[in-house]
């Protein structure tokens, strides 16, 4: 009798030390969080056009007399009919610096973090306006993305953002859709606005969901599908390597036992 009081004393105290560790890879829990979370009136399209970050990297095309000659350009020919390239920064990238600040040609450095893609435009026309005849310019940021996380973490993906009116269900599709163990009822997209990151959580389990499948997602948005818990499956994974110690122990303490 007390060989299995021992017994399930040994079991009890490897249940307490397996349950701190069981379902800990699921993040962002909601209980006991002090940030809010947003369930109702999710904005479909974002409130506010993204903004450049350091870090960005931009590409930009710039010609003059507001681009009558973009045609000849990207033939090659001029109005002399020569091959002479008109315009600059075509297929350059820059990287926005920490400061806020990029270095493009001719006008050095100039600060575009916090502008939007149109306003970094302006700026740039307004700059190269010193040196060429009415600038036509065009901005692109190529390393928008997002973060995805379908379900388990072992299958998280940086989701290029290629383009502006990606939608949230397209961003799930990219990353190889919610994994087997992925909550549906449970996604949660983190967004970084002027006055700090929202979460937005949204159930795609039902059609109820299907006007928030056409969400806009923003560069740096983190996608967050929940995990279901798996309490059997994982406590025994955590534990086998302690059941088995034990279970060890057991036979070579009967063996002993026997021999007396």
């Amino acid at each position: 009798m007390k060989k299995y009081k021992r017994i399930i004393s040994l079991l009890a105290i490897v249940y307490l030390v397996s349950s701190c560790s069981v379902n800990s890879h699921i993040m962002f829990k909601t209980k006991g969080s002090e940030v809010e979370v947003i369930t109702e009136n999710i904005p479909i399209s974002p409130n506010d056009a993204y903004k450049i970050s350091p870090d960005d990297k931009i590409k930009f095309t710039m010609y003059a007399e507001n681009g009558k000659r973009i045609i000849d350009v990207v033939s090659g020919v001029n109005e002399e009919g020569t091959s002479e390239r008109i315009g600059m920064g075509t297929d350059i990238e820059y990287l926005v610096r920490t400061d806020g600040s990029v270095e493009l040609p001719l006008i050095g450095m100039i600060e575009v973090a916090g502008l939007s893609v149109i306003e970094c435009q302006e700026k740039l026309a307004e700059k190269y306006s010193l040196n060429y005849n009415n600038p036509f310019v065009q901005v692109e940021v190529t390393n928008r993305r997002v973060i995805v996380f379908p379900g388990t973490g072992g299958d998280a993906q940086v989701v290029p953002i290629n383009n502006n009116n990606t939608t949230l269900m397209e961003a799930i599709a990219l990353a190889g859709g919610i994994t087997e163990r992925g909550k549906a009822k449970v996604i949660k997209v983190m967004r970084q606005e002027s006055d700090g990151r929202k979460v937005y959580q949204i159930d795609l389990s039902t059609l109820n969901g299907l006007k928030y499948a056409d969400m806009i997602v923003q560069s740096n948005d983190y996608i967050y599908v929940e995990p279901s818990k798996q309490l059997t499956r994982e406590f025994f994974r955590e534990a086998a390597p302690i059941i088995s110690l034990i279970s060890s122990a057991i036979v070579i303490i009967s063996v002993f036992s026997s021999l007396k």
